[in-house]
């Protein structure tokens, strides 16, 4: 069953028209005609199942026939990510979705190559691993900002797990050291299952002055992902794997 993202509101009988790209994807490359079925979702209403109509060259009208599945919601799961290079970034964003974020948040450091991307190109990449992998909404993809400007505004009710390649070594101070990911996460009692985040810096890890700066932020977390250093994408999915199967929704 085809799956396809919608802003429209979804109810039964009411008749909708799919984007021009949506629309061509359907009758030009499923090659879908008058009468067939596909799975509709807006991140708000459930997914419905709906049936084509009006099938011509230019577009076609969907009509929401009943709800097969009611609306849920994924963790309160942020993945802070530092740019990287576009494949890998591109493809944290596809996993990240599959995985479960609820929100896809870009940052710069001192040791990031670039300043910007493509937000555009990245919200579609999240929106077709939703539409592939069965989520019930579509994971924002927020514009880069400033590391610091992100860690000075962090609210203090929601946790925030930075994964340091560096490890315990780059620390300073005799409680500052990072910590195995599986007993940090595994300590905390069921009322901390509510707002995270997940912290991945760039290629070339950290700055000093910005490990101080995350140490001084009462809701971080440091830990380290094992003893070999990971690429960020593999981080980035180590991470909230690791997250997701101790705090989340697995």
């Amino acid at each position: 069953m085809i799956r396809l993202h919608v802003q429209a509101p979804l109810s039964a009988g009411v008749v909708m028209a799919p984007d021009q790209e949506q629309a061509r994807y359907l009758i030009s490359v499923m090659r879908l005609g008058e009468g067939d079925e596909v799975a509709l979702f807006n991140g708000r209403d459930g997914e419905w199942r709906a049936r084509l109509g009006d099938v011509t060259k230019r577009g076609c009208t969907l009509t929401p026939i009943r709800r097969t599945r009611a609306q849920t919601s994924p963790p309160d799961l942020d993945l802070v990510m530092a740019l990287v290079k576009r494949s890998p970034l591109e493809r944290v964003v596809e996993k990240a979705t599959e995985l479960g974020v609820g929100r896809i948040r870009l940052v710069t450091t001192q040791r990031t190559n670039a300043d910007h991307t493509n937000v555009s190109r990245l919200q579609a990449i999240a929106t077709e691993a939703a539409e592939q992998c069965g989520r019930m909404e579509v994971p924002q993809v927020v514009a880069p900002e400033r590391l610091d400007r992100l860690v000075e505004a962090w609210p203090a009710s929601r946790r925030l797990m930075v994964c340091d390649e560096a490890g315990a070594e780059a620390h300073d101070g005799p409680d500052a050291g990072a910590a195995a990911p599986l007993p940090a996460l595994k300590a905390l009692n069921d009322a901390q299952r509510g707002a995270w985040g997940v912290l991945i810096g760039p290629e070339g890890g950290f700055d000093p002055a910005e490990r101080v700066r995350l140490q001084s932020c009462p809701a971080v977390i440091c830990v380290t992902l094992g003893p070999r250093i990971l690429r960020a994408d593999s981080a980035a999915i180590a991470a909230v794997t690791l997250w997701q199967a101790i705090l989340g929704d697995w």
